[in-house]
């Protein structure tokens, strides 16, 4: 038996098996040709048939795959073709500037013509900072840090600093944290050592920072100091942006602030030097101008770590911004994340290169 799948089996044939196909479906035995080649005998009478008015021929043919066109040169490419992104800034450019104009304006202005009216200032921005953070950790995590003990422990901190020096500022502190823990006790015992633990982070965290810009007024040239300590931050910021923005490669900490990189350290670090040299040449009594450099250095990486610090927050609370109170900024708190971790370094540093008074 031939076992080769090529084998052509016997065709019956007779009107059984036309009746039972057709006769235009019986297959046609192999016949040879006159140079003694086989040809299948159906395909002869199908061309004649197509010829000879018959059944019309389909011949069956392989779908033929299109031909794929050349791509176009270069001097023909589609003149529609979308341009790369641009970089932009991430907020409200001119929202940003005239808030940020605004702020200085009062800023400088209670500086140099009433100093209480400065330490007022201070206090309205800690009360309103404290109740951003406590509204996020309540509604994104469902941690209730009693607002109220913190708002008038922390302006109590400010005012203690401000009057009473470091002293002042602790004992405030401490009194703070105690009334966090009798509070809360007005409420179930459900949560308490997470809220009370949240409570006490918000008053070192917002209000004993700030008591340290307070303490930097007390001095003679205190709204010098303050000056100092306010414009070496912002540069320092501006510095980080400007760089990074336009060199920018290397992410700093991608996991916690993907905008930040390398780049944009070295940048804050420069400004930041450049302007501490200056300050502390000609705005400080008694400074000079390699001991702002040194200032300049520490304020950077104060500055940045505080603006890692709050991007780590906010990320843990899955938030862009703390507030919307000020427009192209966000909220207070996002205004002084840089500024809270610098205070205390500036006032270490200025006691200890010109001291206190």
């Amino acid at each position: 038996m031939n076992d080769s799948p090529w084998a052509t089996e016997p065709v019956p044939a007779g009107p059984a098996y036309d009746a039972l196909v057709g006769p235009h479906t019986r297959p046609m035995p192999i016949v040879p040709d006159a140079a003694g080649r086989d040809f299948d005998d159906r395909e002869a009478r199908d061309r004649g048939a197509a010829t000879d008015g018959g059944p019309p021929f389909r011949a069956e043919t392989l779908p033929q795959e299109p031909m794929p066109s050349p791509p176009p040169p270069p001097s023909q490419a589609p003149q529609d073709a979308t341009p790369p992104p641009k970089k932009r800034a991430g907020r409200d450019l001119r929202a940003a500037i005239g808030v940020g104009v605004g702020l200085g304006a009062v800023i400088f202005a209670s500086l140099f013509i009433v100093k209480a009216v400065f330490v007022g200032v201070i206090v309205v921005a800690v009360v309103v900072g404290l109740w951003e953070l406590t509204s996020r950790l309540q509604e994104k995590k469902g941690i209730k840090a009693p607002l109220v003990p913190l708002a008038v422990g922390g302006a109590a901190m400010v005012i203690a600093g401000y009057v009473r020096g470091a002293e002042g500022a602790w004992v405030a502190m401490a009194l703070t944290a105690l009334a966090v823990l009798v509070w809360r006790m007005t409420e179930p015992p459900e949560d308490y050592l997470k809220d009370v633990t949240a409570g006490v982070f918000a008053a070192f965290y917002v209000p004993f920072l700030a008591t340290f810009v307070a303490m930097l007024l007390t001095a003679d040239d205190g709204p010098e100091r303050v000056v100092t300590f306010l414009l070496l931050t912002v540069v320092s910021d501006t510095g980080a942006y400007a760089v990074g923005w336009r060199f920018g490669k290397t992410k700093l900490a991608p996991r916690i602030s993907p905008g930040k990189t390398r780049e944009g350290l070295f940048g804050a670090v420069a400004f930041a030097m450049a302007a501490g040299a200056l300050c502390m040449e000609f705005l400080i009594d008694g400074g000079a101008w390699w001991q702002g450099l040194l200032l300049g250095l520490a304020v950077a990486v104060s500055a940045t770590l505080g603006d890692l610090g709050e991007s780590m927050i906010k990320r843990d609370l899955g938030i862009k911004d703390m507030g919307t109170l000020l427009p192209g900024h966000g909220g207070i708190m996002d205004r002084l994340d840089s500024l809270l971790p610098t205070a205390p370094v500036v006032w270490l540093l200025l006691a200890a290169f010109v001291g206190t008074g």
